[in-house]
């Protein structure tokens, strides 16, 4: 498919900058531009890439003034990397769709599957299940007995929906993440650790992303929830009895420990571990590999582990760095003090 900057412009409401017939057929990042490839510029340190790029059409923001001659056609919107996400959406939805139930694909009688759904070979709907409209399983995809998937959901291949698990609408799960799997309960006896049946389930409401190989645990009783727009990055695992707050992002590799809350709008950086049994307030921001261990008031950036007031943070670290060379200082003063009393005496 093949569009113009005319065209562009007028679907993300931008301004034109060049020639407004210039036709692109493709994505590109700047620095790897090509002929009839689309490209944007959003942040400073890539600038001098759009000099000499050889995307055919570049989105930048609308206060970009160049300060050398332009190659590209330029189309200037509010915010270029927004607008750069609505055309990839718009790119990615006009691609044909699979449709279809593989013979190769098991479909337990019992289940319910809604229209222009696609089915892959091995791929597993078990009794009861539900597939909504317009949806995707992908191969090897495993939807357990009594588990509902929503409407226009991407299931990709390898991953296991566990049985009474919920997920909504516009749901994408990527590769090997588990929805529902047991959460870690166990009870200490004089013979070992008793497990502790989870009779609970893991809910996704509608417009979640799971990323690959992460896991939401089913609850013990009742439900680990992730509401409306989370979006979870790969490798992180959701404890049992969890609940997420909508629109919340977590990067890769952050834990959330058993029965915890976390509120609307929070951002977690890489590697972020919290606590089990507290709460999270809404808009919280946590930075990388930090360790948040007890409760948390809304609208706070944080870091470090325990977690506390990422400027202070900040500061603290200089102080940790030169603590070997405080040290020897100390060291210093001590002995200077100790010979001075002994001649005052």
């Amino acid at each position: 498919m093949e569009f113009s900057a005319k065209q562009i412009a007028e679907y993300i409401q931008g301004q034109i900058v060049g020639d407004e017939n210039a036709k692109v057929h493709t994505f590109a990042k700047i620095e790897e531009g090509i002929p009839g490839a689309l490209s944007f510029l959003s942040n400073p340190k890539y600038t001098h890439y759009i000099y000499d790029t050889q995307s055919s059409i570049v989105l930048v923001n609308r206060d970009f003034e160049p300060e050398q001659e332009v190659k590209a056609t330029l189309i200037k919107v509010d915010n270029a990397y927004e607008s750069l996400a609505k055309l990839m959406t718009l790119y990615e939805s006009s691609k044909p769709k699979k449709t279809g139930i593989s013979k190769q694909a098991y479909v337990s009688e019992s289940a319910k599957v809604g229209d222009n759904v696609y089915i892959a070979p091995f791929a597993c709907i078990e009794d009861g299940a539900t597939v909504g409209d317009n949806t995707i399983i992908e191969s090897n995809v495993v939807i357990g007995a009594g588990a509902k998937v929503g409407n226009d959901c991407i299931i990709y291949p390898n991953v296991t929906i566990y049985h009474d698990c919920i997920v909504g609408n516009r749901c994408i799960l990527h590769s090997g993440s588990v929805i529902g799997a047991d959460g870690f309960g166990f009870a200490p006896s004089p013979e070992g650790y008793e497990k502790i049946p989870q009779i609970g389930i893991a809910k996704l409401e509608d417009d979640v992303e799971i990323g690959a190989n992460t896991c939401v645990d089913r609850a013990t009783m009742g439900a680990t929830i992730i509401h409306k727009g989370v979006k979870l990055d790969n490798l992180i695992q959701i404890a049992h009895n969890v609940e997420v707050g909508s629109n919340t992002v977590m990067a890769s590799q952050c834990g959330v420990a058993g029965s915890t809350k976390v509120g609307e709008w929070c951002m977690f950086g890489g590697q972020v571990g919290l606590a089990g049994h507290i709460r999270v307030g809404d808009a919280v921001q946590v930075g990388a590999q930090s360790g948040v261990a007890g409760n948390t008031k809304s609208n706070q950036t944080i870091m470090g582990a325990p977690a506390f007031n990422a400027k202070k943070y900040m500061k603290s670290s200089i102080y940790f760095k030169n603590l070997p060379d405080m040290a020897a200082t100390i060291a210093e003063l001590k002995k200077e003090i100790k010979e001075l009393k002994q001649n005052i005496k």
